[in-house]
């Protein structure tokens, strides 16, 4: 074995010649007395007997004495600890056939229980380096990794724990230019160039285009077969969602009609050219309407506009659009993808719980015919829900009744057709195709103009125009005189800019990229968080300049596609289509339409809004999430009894605060052994009473990466755990932990896969800490030598002042021998000098 020290591991040696021909000590903060560290109290076995011949086991251990290091000088094994033997004593080396000349321990057989359990007690059954046909001392450097293949062809000289540097060799090897660095004039080339240049792969423009265009992905394999399923489908759709798009801009949005068709016509055309989900359809939904209609109530109550302005109400939703589109967009192009995942579960359930009984609630007052009478009640119109329901239940008697009629009937009627298709369409699959909303409202409008229900006092749609008299008309919404408007809709647009893309995310994610045989639809396209975000934002961005309401996927929307036959793309842009020929033809149409109907539709999908609240209150009773229905409660009680933008406030405060908490806390453990097993340790404060502690130190595991953000209380929680020995306890409570049990400290730090500067300048302050008090610390399991975690620890000084790299260990275990090793042959130094003359 090689007598090789790492730097600064070493101290200067003794005067005598004795002492000198001896070995060194290994940290220089080491203790004056042996430690007996690794003694634990408690019920096992222990093969003491036995690892006395493990001195034998090493033909490195009969070389000169004077090359003797804390980790090379021979020792014995005794129930008390492990002890040096004089300097005299030198290990004999067989040379029968039977010897083991690989630096094994002995075999052993089963013991009886001892009292004293020492961690080492698992040392004779493997070598150090944990290969299994190692020829090699037990303490010698780990044996290379034998060649693994991988994935894509060819080996290299390191296995998966050898990481990016072999795969760069690897990959190096692949061309003579070097594109890691191999040659003094080579360019340097991408993975992605290297592999292309390699495999050689044609038209490499053409695969980024076909990857960040999708339509010149999925065109090329288009089939004449698909076009029957795409059109059914969008006609499917046409007759859903046009008059629900109706629905939303007058009821929700308090816009003209026509701006929730524009949603229709823009967005689904769009996204088929950008969207990375071939079945998924984007649209109008009812939580983003409302948001906007808050935004343009508001605004009339603050006097930027007036009730019967709908040009200026339809400014202001292209505002609220054009601004949650540029969120969502500029998040894609900065590769926020994750930003779904902001809002927590609880809050999403609160607030949309909260948004569908808002609904509810306002749709009934179109729909019992008290709209012109709500008008002229003070606080009812831009009220909280509260107050309309003291309304509602202090004016039923004015309900008017053919309106009523009217509107329940169809509610009831839609009611009980969705009930239907949920039951039978399993069993008959052709359900789906039934257009039951498009029935109803080509029925009531019907029979409206037949039997001039409007003479009557049923209120109707009227003429649907453009608030400019264009088909199409272009504004576009940033420009001065709109400030005002930006300033009001900031927080409500990233709302809705969350809240689109978290259902967009659900949507996708559930339906998929397409079939998974070649002919159930379109291949090889890729979901991808972040082009879903820029091809939602710039349709968006798209529709605020025609002042459309917010549109992104719905995953209710998009499930009727996919059971209708939709397989494409293509389905959207033949829904664009067919919009565009309702805005352009089929607007006198809707002249008739009842708003009682139109406020029914929307009702049934504010019901669907609240259904699935039950099943989520249910759930976390069941888990007891406590905190979780409280979080939910009180933003429902907000929305509710104040506002919708109180209710986003709260939720949104409430989220990113628990979010901070969570990311902010350290998870430190201490660990101990499993009894009976070889270097298995676990978090003792679970089972504090089964786990072996190690007595004279603490094993402090740290799973996770450190930061700025989890390195503030990181010194509080290792200073309660010297004090008391776990992190769960109070911090008022004195130490009961005497300081001689903190003699050495065994960092785990396998969890620590990232680390940043001022996560690195806290752990050297601790190192440094813990140092000053003569206390050892050592660290295993590190990520690997070319990691970034490596050289921040090398670089800051964080392993010269441990000792040197010999305190970086792969192992708890092998920990636990350096730190004896270490502690004997520390306390032998003392004691050769203590004995000089």
């Amino acid at each position: 074995m090689s007598s090789s020290k790492a730097p600064g591991s070493q101290r200067p040696s003794q005067p005598s010649s004795a002492a000198s021909s001896t070995f060194h000590d290994v940290g220089g903060h080491a203790p004056l007395t042996p430690s007996r560290l690794w003694q634990s109290h408690g019920p096992g076995t222990s093969p003491d007997d036995h690892m006395s011949t493990l001195s034998q086991g090493s033909g490195d251990m009969s070389k000169d004495a004077s090359t003797y290091s804390p980790r090379t000088h021979p020792v014995s094994f005794e129930e008390n600890g492990i002890h040096p033997l004089p300097p005299s004593h030198t290990a004999p080396v067989e040379d029968s056939a039977d010897a083991n000349v690989e630096g094994r321990a002995a075999e052993t057989t089963e013991e009886p229980a001892d009292e004293n359990i020492r961690l080492l007690e698992s040392y004779h059954r493997a070598p150090g380096c944990g290969d299994s046909d190692c020829g090699h001392g037990t303490f010698s450097p780990r044996p290379k990794i034998r060649p693994t293949m991988l994935s894509f062809g060819g080996t290299y000289d390191g296995g998966i724990a050898s990481g990016t540097a072999n795969v760069r060799r690897y990959l190096n090897s692949l061309s003579t230019e070097g594109p890691f660095g191999g040659g003094n004039n080579s360019k340097k080339m991408s993975t992605t160039q290297l592999l292309v240049k390699k495999h050689g792969v044609k038209n490499t423009w053409w695969m980024y285009l076909s990857y960040y265009v999708p339509i010149t992905n999925w065109v090329p394999q288009y089939k004449w077969s698909y076009l029957k399923g795409d059109l059914i489908a969008a006609l499917t759709m046409a007759s859903f969602y046009i008059p629900m798009a109706l629905s939303y801009a007058s009821n929700l949005g308090h816009i003209p009609p026509i701006n929730g068709l524009y949603s229709f016509v823009f967005n689904p055309l769009i996204y088929a050219f950008m969207g990375t989900c071939p079945q998924m359809v984007v649209g109008p939904e009812a939580a983003g309407s409302l948001l906007v209609g808050s935004v343009v109530r508001n605004s009339v109550d603050i006097g930027h506009s007036t009730d019967e302005d709908n040009a200026m109400h339809a400014r202001i939703a292209g505002v609220v659009t054009g601004m949650a589109g540029a969120v969502i967009f500029i998040a894609g192009v900065t590769r926020l993808g994750f930003l779904d995942s902001v809002l927590s579960r609880p809050f999403l359930r609160g607030f949309i719980s909260a948004i569908g009984f808002v609904i509810l609630v306002d749709q009934l007052i179109p729909e019992m015919g008290l709209t012109k009478l709500a008008k002229h009640a003070e606080g009812v119109s831009h009220g909280s829900s509260v107050d309309k329901i003291i309304f509602l239940v202090s004016n039923v008697q004015s309900a008017h009744g053919l309106t009523t009629a009217v509107s329940f009937g169809s509610f009831a009627i839609i009611m009980v057709c969705r009930t239907m298709k949920r039951r039978l369409q399993p069993r008959y699959p052709s359900f789906a195709y039934i257009p039951d909303r498009f029935i109803v409202v080509a029925l009531s409008a019907v029979l409206t103009w037949a039997c001039r229900w409007d003479k009557q006092g049923l209120e109707i749609l009227g003429e649907v125009k453009s608030s400019t008299g264009s088909s199409f008309p272009f504004h576009w919404p940033f420009v001065p005189s709109h400030m005002k408007h930006v300033r009001e809709a900031m927080s409500t647009s990233f709302l809705i800019a969350l809240l689109g893309f978290f259902e967009s995310s659900v949507a996708a994610k559930a339906l998929g990229v397409g079939g998974s045989k070649p002919d159930e639809g379109i291949q090889g396209m890729t979901l991808s968080a972040n082009r879903e975000l820029i091809a939602l934002g710039f349709a968006n961005l798209v529709g605020g300049c025609f002042m459309a309401l917010p549109a992104f996927g719905g995953y209710g929307r998009s499930k009727v596609n996919a059971s209708t036959g939709g397989r494409t793309p293509m389905s959207s842009i033949i829904l664009s289509l067919i919009t565009i020929i309702c805005v352009l033809y089929l607007l006198p149409a809707f002249h008739y339409l009842p708003k009682g109907v139109l406020s029914a539709m929307v009702s049934v999908v504010a019901y669907s809004l609240i259904e699935e609240c039950p099943h989520d209150i249910r759930f976390f009773v069941r888990i007891r999430g406590f905190a979780e229905l409280g979080l939910m409660a009180l933003i429902f009680a907000a929305t509710i009894l104040y506002s919708l933008p109180l209710g986003i406030a709260l939720g949104i405060g409430l989220s990113i605060l628990s979010l901070i908490r969570h990311a902010t806390k350290p998870r430190i453990q201490i660990l101990g052994k499993v009894p009976g097993t070889a270097g298995r340790f676990e978090n003792a404060e679970g089972n504090p009473q089964v786990l072996l502690f190690v007595h004279g130190g603490l094993i402090v595991k740290i799973p996770e990466p450190l930061t700025f953000a989890n390195t503030g209380d990181l010194k509080n929680r290792l200073a309660r755990l010297e004090a008391t020995g776990t992190t769960t306890a109070h911090p008022a409570l004195p130490r009961v932990r005497p300081p001689e049990h903190n003699k050495t400290i065994v960092f785990d730090v396998h969890g620590v896969t990232a680390l940043d500067g001022s996560g690195t300048q806290v752990l050297m302050e601790i190192v440094q800490g813990y140092v000053a008090q003569g206390v050892r610390v050592f660290f295993c399991r590190v990520p690997k030598r070319s990691s970034d975690v490596w050289r921040l620890f090398q670089t800051s000084g964080i392993v010269e002042v441990c000792g040197g790299e010999g305190h970086f260990v792969s192992s708890v275990e092998e920990a636990l021998k350096m730190t004896e090793l270490d502690a004997a042959g520390n306390w032998y130094s003392d004691q050769l000098v203590e004995a000089e003359p």
